[in-house]
């Protein structure tokens, strides 16, 4: 079986879901700690001008992790994203099937930005149809570990051979690690490949909610092509 662990993000980019989409189970590392230099409260829509960030404002602190970190939503943050989601997507494809969903999703109350982003991860992995997706959460197993260690433990506890990992991890991962354990590591294979978009001009690594509003529900195949692209390179 193959595995694939990621942070809950918000509206993650399609690299995020290619891992989900090769993988027999998905670990939402839901209870990672939170790091302003990652993509945890942002992401990028597609306007007029060009790349736009919706930005969640929270209520944080230093070492806390995504499960403590809460949305600020006293400064009404959800009126503009939807608002700029529906200004600059109304005229997309799939925006009256998915837009409602959107809204409501992102009007709830969340206890932490954890639950905020696995629900609209969630909603996105019922939008392509991978309802039967194996899904769980690091938050389950209270584990102690951390980094490597902490892969190998997720791996170990769902009988997992193979752990595809994007390719960040190889700043911190060893394969004789992996291998003494019984794992194969195998690093996601990845690029930007174009599809329909508003707005001129194609911009690669806009959120999964650029993708999902203009091309459906329909990413196998983008996937698959994708990776026919980069097979064929490397046969050149």
């Amino acid at each position: 079986m193959m595995i694939t662990i990621h942070q809950p993000c918000y509206l993650p980019y399609l690299g995020v879901f290619h891992k989900i989409w090769k993988a027999d189970a998905f670990v939402f590392l839901d209870d990672a700690q939170y790091s302003n230099g990652y993509v945890f409260e942002w992401n990028r829509i597609k306007t007029p001008q060009g790349e736009c960030r919706l930005k969640i404002p929270l209520h944080k602190k230093f070492g806390q992790t995504l499960l403590e970190v809460t949305p600020n939503d006293d400064l009404k943050w959800q009126y503009k994203h939807i608002k700029m989601v529906e200004m600059n997507y109304k005229k997309a494809p799939y925006f009256s099937e998915l837009f409602p969903v959107y809204k409501e999703i992102v009007n709830k109350c969340y206890d932490n930005l954890a639950q905020l982003n696995i629900a609209l991860m969630n909603f996105f992995l019922f939008w392509f149809g991978w309802n039967e997706k194996k899904v769980y959460y690091t938050s389950n197993w209270k584990l102690e570990s951390r980094a490597e260690a902490r892969v190998i433990e997720i791996c170990k506890r769902l009988g997992a051979d193979v752990y595809l990992s994007g390719t960040g991890g190889r700043n911190y991962q060893k394969d004789v690690h992996f291998q003494e354990n019984g794992i194969k590591l195998v690093y996601q294979e990845w690029e930007s490949m174009e599809y329909q978009q508003l707005w001129g001009d194609f911009l690669p690594y806009m959120s999964i909610l650029d993708y999902a509003i203009n091309e459906g529900h329909d990413i196998d195949s983008h996937f698959k092509k994708m990776e026919k692209v980069i097979a064929d390179e490397k046969r050149r």
